[in-house]
């Protein structure tokens, strides 16, 4: 599936210009600051901006060339926004069936049993909208949306009004959609923490365009990525927990295992999940160390060497299944240990953490 959009939309002080193709699998994540054109591009997506020239395609079907314009509505588009939006005047379980009555029956691809069971709303069916927290709002907003069987789903900032608590509540649900509906998903952001956790691509914006556009692993395999702030940078590697004895969870990347003190969710073991790990937590041996606090320490071979902030140096080394993995030392640490390309070390992790 492809999405191609050309346009150039007006509007005073801001010119928003985009050319640009991509396959919209997965997750695309919309990606960039405040004012970079994120929002204007999902509304010129959806229909909702109508330029006087450009063109909008999604699977080789027309939504926009010339005169030629398909309305929202026709588009088979499903939308959540920033805030749920909820029918007050309904209850949860007709405001779920709003858009699904709506649907031709010829069109419908998800039911009401196979949407509550998916986002784990069973115990909400008979609430009043009023009785909902925040991200139960928003979960009833997706399956909303969800019921409609759309083709394409667009979410701008749909947990940018939540607090940190509904936020870790909701994003399990959204990665089960990912993984359960097969609904193609553009999600505007500017966390990088929701790109880490849900991305498959990325679609970087900057002053009203494209700036590039790149895979999650890509856009991870780059010292500069613009995912990366303050607190440098982060390796994303994916891999299934498994829960195991005295708190702990056997994270297996091929052959490797990481484990985490932490406890898994019974829904979320041995499904695909993401690890985060900041480079700076990351430190290298040229051989295994013994009598160590530290239980990962893994074998990497290093695949490139950067010089990063003043007497540092990144990195960039690959695990045994292939996946990647930063870790950022001194200089004088790089020198000492004559760490070389091609070099085979151990990594040792001193912090890891599920992607949240």
């Amino acid at each position: 599936m492809t999405l191609s959009v050309t346009a150039r939309i007006t509007h005073p002080g801001f010119v928003f210009e985009v050319d640009a193709c991509w396959p919209v699998e997965g997750v695309t994540v919309l990606f960039g600051r405040s004012g970079s054109g994120k929002t204007t591009l999902l509304r010129l997506i959806a229909g909702l901006e109508r330029p006087k020239k450009g063109r909008v395609s999604f699977c080789g079907q027309s939504w926009l060339d010339g005169r030629h314009w398909v309305p929202l509505h026709r588009r088979r588009i499903g939308m959540v926004f920033q805030e749920a939006s909820l029918f007050s005047h309904l209850s949860v379980r007709q405001n779920l069936l709003y858009g699904y009555q709506r649907t031709p029956a010829v069109e419908r691809k998800l039911d009401l049993e196979e949407v509550v069971d998916m986002l784990a709303i069973e115990n909400l069916i008979g609430r009043n909208v009023g009785q909902l927290s925040g991200g139960e709002r928003q979960r009833i907003a997706l399956g909303r949306a969800l019921l409609t069987s759309p083709r394409l789903l667009l979410m701008d900032e749909p947990l940018s009004a939540l607090d940190s608590q509904s936020k870790r509540e909701i994003l399990p649900f959204l990665q089960r959609l990912v993984e359960q509906a097969g609904i193609p998903i553009i999600y505007v952001t500017h966390a990088p923490a929701e790109v880490e956790r849900l991305a498959d691509r990325v679609v970087f914006l900057r002053d009203g365009g494209i700036d590039c556009i790149e895979t999650l692993k890509q856009t991870l395999a780059r010292p500069d990525s613009p995912l990366f702030n303050d607190q440098g940078v982060v390796s994303v590697i994916e891999g299934r927990p498994e829960q195991k004895e005295h708190g702990l969870t056997a994270f297996h990347v091929g052959k490797d295992i990481f484990w985490l003190s932490l406890q898994v969710h019974a829904d979320a073991a041995d499904r695909t999940q993401r690890l985060r790990i900041l480079a700076r937590d990351v430190g290298i041996a040229l051989s295994r160390p013994e009598g160590t606090s530290l239980s990962n320490i893994l074998p990497v071979t290093i695949q490139r060497i950067d010089s990063v902030r003043d007497g540092h140096v990144l990195l960039g080394l690959q695990l045994g299944g292939g996946q990647n993995l930063f870790a950022e030392i001194t200089a004088w640490s790089c020198e000492r240990l004559k760490l070389r390309t091609g070099t085979a070390v151990y990594a040792m992790i001193k912090s890891v953490a599920l992607a949240e």
